[in-house]
């Protein structure tokens, strides 16, 4: 038996953040939600729902998790301890970008 590399790990962190992104897409598409209209409800900075996706932001979190009428630990569990208190400082790996498409794509072709 092998020890996992640290690039499997990090690849399993990618995967993880990008299925976590998913989820809440489609529960937004589900509930007949934009991004935009998020910010625009809860007086957010344009762009600020779409970028929460990828990147922590309190703010952010809070109100698609309202908007979906749930938690925002359960939207993202990377992000906040299994007691549902939010991880400060957040772990760095939460603001690296997921690969996109593309670079997926090669990486399972490889």
């Amino acid at each position: 038996m092998h020890r996992p590399k640290r690039t499997d790990k990090a690849r399993r962190v990618e995967i993880d953040r990008v299925e976590e992104m998913a989820v809440v897409k489609h529960k937004l598409v589900l509930a007949g939600l934009s991004l935009l209209e998020i910010d625009r409800r809860f007086g957010l900075s344009r762009g600020t729902a779409g970028t929460t996706l990828r990147e922590p932001n309190a703010a952010g979190e809070r109100a698609i998790a309202d908007a979906l009428g749930t938690k925002a630990h359960i939207l993202w569990p990377s992000r906040y301890r299994p007691s549902g208190q939010r991880r400060s400082p957040q772990p760095r790996e939460n603001y690296r970008r997921p690969p996109t498409m593309r670079q997926r794509q090669k990486a399972v072709g490889a």
